[in-house]
């Protein structure tokens, strides 16, 4: 008996000693980062799933299929319930939902058909891709009509085109950009009349070197079957606040399934962390599960971090604005916070929401400690507030003592304090050769201007010194040879 009371005080003790935020930051995937080896790194779970909110729980029956979410700036929740052709509004509360299942359209009553993408302007002005009616919807937040988007016509158009739009977003002119079916030449851009003014962000598709053996060896019937390498569709779009597009595709060839598009249309993502920005870095090669990562939506945060969404593993990766990976986490399965069929990625607050087509439900994460420090910290360091980002970056090193990026968040830092020689320790820490070199660089002129004084001194006494001894020698084998001619 005593053996035992001992036990369950000692375990009592041990569970009083383990902190509340790591028992409620249990979650059913693991979180990991890539290091300068290009091996997984165990992190603690930057976000853990709260609760996941149905149809039913918004007091309007079960989703259908739904196919987009978006939140305004003020915390209004809007859901695309696509199969049962309705929009849903409601809070971060998840308070019952209001529903605009149709509108009147010249005297007549209308509806949408298979709607697949949803924006919302800061003004609640609501742009809907109304897939399988080839148009785009644009409804008041009353839910009257306001416009629509036919099928553009254009020179630039090939002949027989059908517009399917799946995916949009608007920018603060009103321009509307959008994914449309079938469509390879970019993303779709409209005015805030409607007119169709042309093509962004065409992708280009390289054949790889044994695609191109291939070719050469095959006979002229054997090419003509050949697939045609054609550009990638776009998958999905999202738009900051400078006005930049953030564009996903599927193309599993290519290293650039994230790009930002400029207004020209040029891709200016940042990539300079240690591998392409692309989600999972190592993957099967064959069997199940393999290849990479398939991107189908992403959100753009505050501070230039973008999280992007893997539907094919049911992951979220979140970058920072120099495409450097934060952190990834997720998985597909049953569990609170896995998914089945991701669709869309959302944030409403400091949380992310995942809307699941699969479970017809939305999923709500909610930051724990280290995921909401590591991104104040880089937030910080976005805003150039060096000082704030470093106390931030080495509370997260406390937390995960091989987390690279805090190392090179303070190594910056200290480069830009000029303080080169403790800059050096913390990039050799961080794996980064780049800033190594560079702290060199400098730490090396500083310490040559540090004891130039010095080195001229002891060096023109030297020199002084041995043109004294060369005089000296001079002067003394004249000397002998004066005593030798005496001789």
């Amino acid at each position: 008996m005593k053996k035992l009371l001992l036990s369950l005080g000692i375990l009592s003790l041990i569970i009083a000693s383990v902190p509340l935020g790591a028992l409620h930051a249990e979650t059913p995937y693991e979180a990991y980062t890539y290091n300068y080896y290009s091996d997984s790194v165990p992190l603690p779970a930057p976000f853990v799933p709260e609760r996941q909110v149905s149809g039913q729980d918004l007091g309007v029956g079960a989703f259908r299929d739904p196919g987009d979410v978006f939140v305004t700036s003020d915390g209004t929740v809007y859901i695309l319930d696509s199969g049962n052709n309705r929009i849903l509004r409601t809070d971060s509360q998840w308070g019952r939902a209001e529903v605009i299942a149709g509108f009147e359209n010249e005297g007549r009553e209308d509806a949408l058909r298979n709607p697949q993408g949803l924006f919302v302007s800061d003004d609640h002005a609501i742009y809907v891709a109304d897939t399988d009616n080839n148009r785009i919807v644009v409804l008041s937040p009353e839910g009257e009509l306001l416009r629509t988007v036919e099928s553009p016509e254009s020179d630039v158009l090939p002949s027989g085109f059908v517009f399917f739009p799946v995916k949009l977003t608007v920018d603060d002119a009103g321009r509307i950009f959008v994914v449309a079916r079938g469509v390879y030449e970019g993303l779709m851009q409209f005015d805030e009349d409607g007119s169709f003014i042309g093509y962004s962000g065409t992708i280009s598709v390289r054949q790889t070197f044994a695609d191109r053996i291939w070719r050469m060896l095959a006979t002229r019937e054997q090419r003509s079957r050949m697939q045609l390498f054609i550009p990638t569709e776009f998958s999905n779009l999202d738009i900051d606040t400078k006005g930049f597009v953030y564009a996903t595709n599927i193309d599993t060839h290519a290293q650039t399934p994230i790009r930002r598009l400029n207004p020209s249309g040029q891709d200016v993502l940042k990539r300079f962390g240690y591998y392409p920005v692309m989600g999972d870095i190592r993957f099967r090669q064959f069997g199940n599960n393999s290849g990479p990562s398939r991107m189908t939506d992403i959100k753009v945060l505050d501070g230039g971090i973008y999280v992007a969404m893997d539907s094919f593993r049911g992951r979220l990766f979140a970058y920072n604005d120099e495409g450097q990976l934060l952190y990834a986490f997720g998985g597909k399965g049953t569990q609170l916070g896995l998914f089945n069929i991701p669709a869309a990625v959302e944030r409403v607050g400091e949380q992310l929401l995942v809307l699941d087509r699969g479970k017809s439900a939305l999923i709500v994460f909610t930051p724990t400690l280290f995921g909401r420090t590591v991104h104040a910290a880089t937030e910080y360091r976005y805003q150039g507030d060096d000082a704030e980002a470093v106390a931030l970056w080495e509370d997260v090193l406390r937390m995960n003592a091989n987390y690279d990026l805090a190392y090179l968040g303070i190594g910056k830092s200290l480069l830009m304090d000029r303080k080169n020689k403790e800059a050096m320790e913390y990039f050799k820490l961080g794996m980064d050769r780049k800033y190594y070199s560079l702290a060199f660089k400098r730490y090396r002129r500083e310490v040559m201007q540090e004891h130039f004084g010095t080195f001229m001194t002891t060096a023109a006494v030297l020199i002084a010194a041995l043109v004294a001894w060369l005089i000296y020698r001079k002067v003394r084998a004249r000397g002998k040879a004066h005593e030798v001619g005496a001789l």
